[in-house]
Order: structure tokens, then C-alpha cells, then sequence
């Protein structure tokens, strides 16, 4: 497949401007997902990190949306012509909460996008910047990295992941049936059938089961650090997703903390594979 490069690269600086006022429903409905019950959230609080995720969300109508659920290529981010797309990590800054009633401004920007060929053939990786903003100034800054590539040949085998460390001060063992993907995949709108659709992924993606999602991930392990120390606030947050964990895969969230407030994450699979690699800030 031909990679048009320098059409791609024309997306560098486009921008999307959205606003919105920041309702208690989504809040009080992922709490109940993670099994938070003691956390019930109402106008003036403010939003955990990473729960922004369930703001501000893309609402393609159904004829703008391609055979595998996402909405089709084009628009605000680049057209790449590879098939399968991952949220492949993000960096993260928390400078100050958003807030249930307040109206906040989510400014993106596409700073760049690269080709690379490897042993698994073309990647496109696009890097998109989040400003999200409250009463004029900034309170969290985020730059996610999307990355494109080709569907493998049929019959090619799932590449062998990298061993996870094996301790942890504080863990939790998550089961992600197909429950709490549908959950997830409803509260951020996503229809991305990889998550929900069980012979579309197992018959035409060629996966062993239903894909975690890398946010949803990546919320965990946060989440996981926060029941462990709740009463440090998050500054600084980055994960980057390593191996595929699929509703089949019971999974533990675990961390590390040290003295300084700098903690380590990671998402372990029942067979030892490094799923996901993290880090966080506490102030």
C-alpha cells in the first residue's frame, strides 16, 4: 500500500476547537464501572485524572462511519490508508482539576505525523496535542500518540511480549469481560468494533478475543495507584501500551512508589507479558 507522506504531513496544524459543560453522569457512571461505590460525584467536583476521557467525545452520525465502527477516515485527523489504529500512549500534565458544572474548552492540534517500515511492514504515527482549559488558563495538558498499521496476513502469530516485573507494593487483579468493555466503550462512545463485536474480531480482525482498550487500560493503573494513595494528587502521567490484552486475559494492575512521589505502573498478564507501561507524579 502506498503511504502518501507529504498529503499526510498537510494535517501538521490543523486544529479542533470543542467546548462543553462538564456533566456529573459520566463521572457517576465509571465510578460504578470501577467497582468505586463509595464515590458518588456532583456539580463542583472535580474530575478524577484521565476521566476527561469521557468528554468531549467525537459524535459521527452513522453514515459517516466505516465497516470497522470507527468514523471513516478524514476530517480532523489525517487519512491513513493502513486498517487497524491504536492509541499506542499519552503523556499527561494536571496543572489544576476540571470541575462537574463547569464549561471547558478542549483545544486539539495534530503536531505531527511519520512513516516507518519495519519487520511488521509501513507505520504511520500521528501525534495529537489536548489543551484543555477552565476559566481561561490552562488545567491539563496532553500530547496522544496514535499509531496505523497494516492488518498481518492471515495466520501470522501474536508477537511475544516482554516479561513484566513480578512485584509490586500495591496490585489489583482485573477481569475485563465483555461487561466492562461495553461499559467503557459506551461511556467514551466508542464503536470501534474490536471491543464489542466478537465474531468481527475473532473472523475479520483475527484476534483471540475481544481488545481491552489502551485507555481503559491505562485508567486502571491509575485508579490502582489512587485506592493505594488517595490523598496525593496526580501531576504528571504517561503510559505506553506494549501487548494486546483481550476479554479472555485476566490481567493485575501494579505500581510502585517511591519517596520522592514518583511512582511506577504496569499492567501484568496472567502468562507474565508486559501489557502496558506506565508512570505517574504525585504532588
Amino acid at each position: 500500500m502506498s503511504i502518501d507522506l507529504p498529503h499526510l504531513k498537510s494535517w501538521i496544524g490543523r486544529e479542533e476547537v470543542r467546548v462543553e459543560t462538564l456533566s456529573s453522569v459520566p463521572s457517576n457512571a465509571l465510578a460504578a464501572t470501577l467497582d468505586r461505590e463509595e464515590d458518588f460525584y456532583k456539580e463542583g467536583d472535580a474530575l478524577p485524572p484521565l476521566w476527561h476521557w469521557l468528554h468531549f467525545l467525537p459524535m459521527a452520525p452513522m453514515r459517516e462511519v466505516g465497516p470497522d465502527g470507527h468514523p471513516k477516515r478524514g476530517g480532523f485527523l489525517p487519512p491513513v490508508p493502513l486498517e487497524r489504529r491504536m492509541w499506542a500512549g499519552s503523556r499527561l500534565a494536571f496543572h489544576k482539576p476540571l470541575r462537574i458544572g463547569e464549561k471547558i474548552e478542549k483545544r486539539s492540534r495534530i503536531l505531527s505525523v511519520d512513516h516507518k517500515s519495519g519487520r511488521s511492514g509501513d507505520l504511520v504515527f500521528v501525534c495529537v496535542e489536548h489543551v484543555y482549559s477552565s476559566g481561561g488558563s490552562e488545567a491539563i495538558h496532553e500530547e496522544h500518540d496514535i499509531v496505523y498499521r497494516a492488518a498481518p496476513a492471515p495466520g501470522t502469530p501474536q508477537p511475544k511480549g516482554e516479561p513484566a516485573p513480578t512485584d509490586g507494593q500495591f496490585t489489583r487483579a482485573i477481569t475485563p469481560d465483555p461487561v466492562l468493555l461495553f461499559r467503557y466503550s459506551a461511556l467514551t462512545f466508542n464503536s470501534h468494533r474490536i471491543h464489542y463485536d466478537h465474531p468481527y474480531v475473532t473472523e475479520v480482525e483475527g484476534y483471540p478475543g475481544l481488545i481491552v482498550h489502551g485507555p481503559l487500560i491505562a485508567t486502571l493503573l491509575l485508579d490502582n495507584l489512587r485506592r493505594a494513595h488517595p490523598a496525593r494528587a496526580v501531576k504528571h502521567f504517561s503510559f505506553r501500551a506494549l501487548s494486546p490484552i483481550f476479554h479472555i486475559d485476566p490481567f493485575t494492575c501494579c505500581g510502585d512508589l517511591d519517596a520522592s512521589g514518583e511512582a511506577t505502573l504496569w499492567a501484568r498478564k496472567a502468562d507474565g507479558t508486559l501489557a502496558m507501561q506506565a508512570s505517574a507524579t504525585l504532588g
